[in-house]
């Protein structure tokens, strides 16, 4: 089983240091989340990732959840785990307080969500969807809805699903075929069937309350007449108490490659009680407030599950002997494999990746809580533009990026990586998901070419790349050497972004082929940015903290000498056109 220690230096490092954001400051209501406040809360979030969850990956691997008689059973240990979990809070970290939250910033829960899908993936997604249902239901629900289901679901004695995918429409949601049928007394009546529904059925919680995209008979086809409805698996009575089941069975259990202890389920809706949650034919919108965040998430998971083949990659390598180095240290026998160069280039190379996403993704949080909480409008806005831009490029780059550092991983351990005794082989596994669910990555890219690049605000992408750009203005002359470099790829980005524009009036083929390259071209960038912000810290603060300090401004060489060239790469790549591939004749 593969050890996991929670990164809570380098966490806090990020909180107290990278806190120079402006309209972040500005949100009163953060003002009483102090660094000892936070530092008690990752203390804590690490010793129950690391003792009580941690071995529950393998549990879930080893021991399936499975559908007997009907009802879906977990695996051994997380019964347990799950009542432990909700006793201590952490369905509540950062739920509203008028809900029995804790009222805790997304800066602060995005590092708990990195701990838990470092310790279980698993375990994680049988919490994670019921935060996505309850940010879902918070802002489109009435009040009556809110009070009624939000405290039981902040508790955590209720969990939430999404409900979207049916077997004939995954992306294209235009094509779904549930149906929802108006009753007398305002509720309706759905029918219909949705697959890969994670945590659609399981036995940790009272109740599951789940989040269904259906359409009404009057309502116009395609996209424009869907709209959301609560479906919970059992009726909840005027007082809040558990009334009878609902008209929601589970069909089956995905058998799949990874992620084997959370149930992914097929679930049937014949005439059940829904609940519509928003307005009529708006479901589609009202979804995506959970679909973005959640989004996020996913890329955030890619960035936990990476951390954890890092830090099992490194360990392995400073006791493994094989060979010998050009400057070997053994008289006899053979080195360690961490004394080879190209091992240290690959352990470097997962270091700075992960270090670089992990203070992007801070950032994010803090534009996300801004985007919602700040009171000027056009800051808000801002704020929100630029969480659009970032939201398919964290989902799909830290992702991609993880499936080649679980490879990595595995590849250092050799044939040990390939063995589930290690333990890496399933990090890799369970991995593979995420550039998968929550729309595959090729679907953000085109999402990001064909619609965030801009809106009806003007032009957000050059808008980031200025803010970029003055941000890096640094009055350090060790970081202007980062940032002169940095600039250089803002310039290709630049390039890249006028070729997809001009190439998106005429020939949207070249756009489609070319849509990952950008995605990655800006990821890399953006992850750049986030190292400079690392670096000004580091070259201003260095005598403080020599060895800390010492050991960032060595990771981000490496990023912008060995990684950030990968940004170059992709634009060449793209601009070669797409007629090769369009004309190209299949057998």
């Amino acid at each position: 089983m593969p050890s996991y220690t929670a990164p809570v230096k380098d966490m806090m490092f990020l909180f107290e240091k990278l806190r120079d954001n402006k309209n972040y400051n500005e949100l009163e209501k953060y003002n009483e989340v102090s660094s000892d406040l936070v530092k008690d809360i990752l203390e804590e979030a690490a010793k129950i990732n690391q003792n009580l969850i941690l071995p529950l990956a393998k549990s879930g691997d080893e021991n399936p959840a499975v559908l007997e008689n009907g009802v879906v059973r977990t695996p051994p240990g997380y019964k347990e785990a799950y009542q432990k979990y909700i006793e201590d809070g952490w369905t509540s970290l950062s739920c509203d307080p008028k809900y029995g939250g804790q009222g805790m910033p997304k800066t602060v829960s995005a590092f708990f969500d990195e701990m838990l899908s470092s310790a279980s993936l698993s375990f994680k997604l049988y919490s994670e969807l019921s935060i996505g249902a309850y940010n879902c239901i918070n802002h489109h629900a009435s009040d009556e809805i809110k009070n009624k289901y939000l405290p039981k679901i902040v508790e955590g004695k209720w969990s939430g699903t999404m409900c979207l995918t049916e077997p004939v429409c995954g992306t294209d949601l235009g094509l779904l075929k549930t149906k929802a049928i108006k009753q007398s007394d305002n509720t309706y009546k759905i029918s219909g069937q949705k697959i890969f529904i994670t945590s659609g059925d399981h036995d940790l919680t009272e109740n599951i309350i789940h989040l269904v995209l259906a359409r009404s008979p009057d309502s116009p086809s395609g996209t424009k007449g869907i709209s959301l409805f609560l479906v919970p698996k059992y009726i909840v009575n005027q007082d809040g108490s558990i009334g009878p089941r609902n008209g929601i069975s589970t069909g089956s259990i995905e058998s799949k490659m990874g992620i084997k202890g959370s149930a992914t389920c097929v679930l049937n809706f014949d005439d059940a009680t829904g609940y519509m949650i928003g307005n009529k034919d708006k479901g589609l919108s009202a979804m995506f407030t959970m679909m973005n965040l959640e989004r996020i998430v996913v890329g955030i998971q890619g960035l936990g599950i990476s951390e954890i083949a890092y830090q099992n990659s490194l360990s392995y390598a400073k006791e493994r002997k094989q060979g010998k180095t050009n400057n070997s240290k053994s008289n006899n026998g053979a080195d360690f494999i961490i004394d080879h160069a190209d091992i240290r280039r690959t352990l470097l190379n997962m270091k700075s990746i992960i270090e670089g996403e992990r203070a992007l993704c801070f950032w994010l949080s803090q534009q996300t809580e801004v985007s919602l909480y700040h009171p000027d409008e056009k800051i808000k806005q801002a704020a929100l533009d630029y969480v659009s831009l970032m939201t398919p490029v964290v989902k799909s780059l830290f992702t991609d990026l993880a499936m080649e550092i679980t490879s990595d991983a595995m590849q250092i351990h050799g044939g040990y990586g390939y063995t589930k005794d290690q333990g890496i082989e399933q990090l890799y596994r369970d991995n593979r998901i995420t550039p998968i669910y929550e729309g595959t990555n090729s679907v953000q890219a085109a999402d990001l070419v064909f619609r965030k690049l801009s809106n009806k605000k003007g032009d957000v992408i050059n808008k980031f790349l200025e803010m970029i750009k003055s941000e890096c203005e640094s009055k350090n002359e060790k970081v202007k050497t980062f940032s002169k470099e940095l600039n250089h790829y803002l310039g290709i980005l630049s390039k890249f972004t006028d070729w997809i524009n001009d190439k998106n009036k005429i020939e949207k083929d070249d756009v489609s082929a070319a849509a990952n390259d950008y995605l990655k071209s800006l990821g890399y960038v953006s992850i750049a940015y986030a190292w400079i912000k690392i670096l000004e810290v580091s070259f201003n603060d260095f005598n403080t903290n020599k060895e800390f300090y010492s050991d960032k401004i060595n990771t981000a060489k490496f990023y912008f000498d060995k990684v950030l060239p990968r940004a170059e790469y992709h634009y060449k790549s793209a601009i070669s056109g797409s007629s090769n591939i369009m004309n190209f004749k299949f057998n």
